[in-house]
């Protein structure tokens, strides 16, 4: 799907026509890609890497174009199942026009980055900055799932907040690979602005992203650590809680056993001593209470 937008007094806004200089491709179809490889000539394999989420970001510099491909955050939704993904995103860099690949339809330009845009080259330098953003939005928000989880885990005895702690432990190894990669990626656009043709301020912004991005990384490798390393501290968690329903149901089973046992004695056809006596009900009565009161007293002496 394609969407035809212009950079216009510093904001970019829809075009309906085809004189947009900002065209931005939504998982486009077969005739789309013929198009970006045909008539733009752009790379068929750098257009099958910027929709492919395990690819690597990189910068290539073609004659007619530059090739940027970055790594973001894909939007969380609840069919996740607190997997936190990664996708890929490609800059077309033109002399007239910046083409964008995503994979999947989400907010392009929304967000503070994207105030003030002097040209396409700092529009493709805020689009990369944008990726920043998100991946440290993502990230408190997984500190804080991680946190409501640790609070459920603590009076659980299921293995299904284990299992979503794992899926976000795993996340985050997938965003300190990603951040990673953009942070090579954001290098060599520093050193290959005079090919792009970066202003002065293009390249002070680019310091800057350099300092955020490593920032993001360095927060994501905190959030990593702790997960791993209190992993096994709630497993035992876990397994304690069940521990102790295991034992106070096995202290509750005795002390149903006793008084069950002295009824079933007394219950049984035989003839034994005071049958008929009328308060050898009240002391069958009696001698099971006496059993019940004699495992609460060892109980508590155990400190069971």
């Amino acid at each position: 799907m394609l969407q035809q937008m212009e950079l216009v007094d510093g904001k970019v806004a829809p075009n309906g026509d085809l004189t947009g200089n900002v065209h931005v491709y939504v998982n486009p179809d077969e005739q789309e890609r013929r198009y970006l490889v045909e008539t733009l000539k752009i790379d068929e394999h750098t257009l099958v890497s910027a929709l492919d989420p395990d690819e690597l970001a990189r910068l290539e510099i073609e004659p007619e174009h530059v090739a940027i491909i970055y790594k973001r955050p894909r939007n969380y939704s609840s069919a996740d199942e607190f997997a936190f993904r990664i996708a890929s995103t490609g800059l077309f860099l033109f002399a007239d026009k910046l083409v964008i690949v995503v994979s999947d339809d989400m907010p392009v330009f929304q967000g503070k980055p994207f105030a003030k845009i002097s040209s396409l080259s700092d529009l493709v330098l805020r689009k990369i900055y944008g990726s920043i953003f998100h991946f440290v939005e993502h990230l408190k928000v997984i500190n804080a799932v991680s946190e409501s989880l640790e609070d459920q885990i603590a009076a659980s005895m299921q293995n299904k907040y284990l299992l979503n702690l794992f899926s976000l432990e795993k996340s985050l190894v997938y965003y300190l690979n990603a951040i990673n990669s953009n942070a090579k990626l954001i290098e060599r656009l520093k050193h290959a602005a005079p090919k792009i043709g970066f202003s002065a301020e293009n390249l002070e912004f680019i310091d800057d992203m350099l300092i955020e991005n490593s920032q993001c990384y360095e927060q994501a490798e905190i959030y990593s650590n702790i997960l791993a390393s209190m992993m096994d501290a709630r497993v035992s968690i876990v397994s304690n809680n069940l521990n102790w329903l295991m034992k106070t149901l096995t202290i509750i089973t005795i002390a149903i056993m006793l008084p069950t046992l002295v009824v079933s004695i007394f219950s049984m056809n035989v003839p034994f001593p005071g049958r008929d006596h009328p308060l050898t009900f009240w002391l069958i009565i009696a001698l099971a209470g006496v059993s019940v009161a004699t495992v609460r007293i060892v109980w508590r002496r155990k400190g069971w």
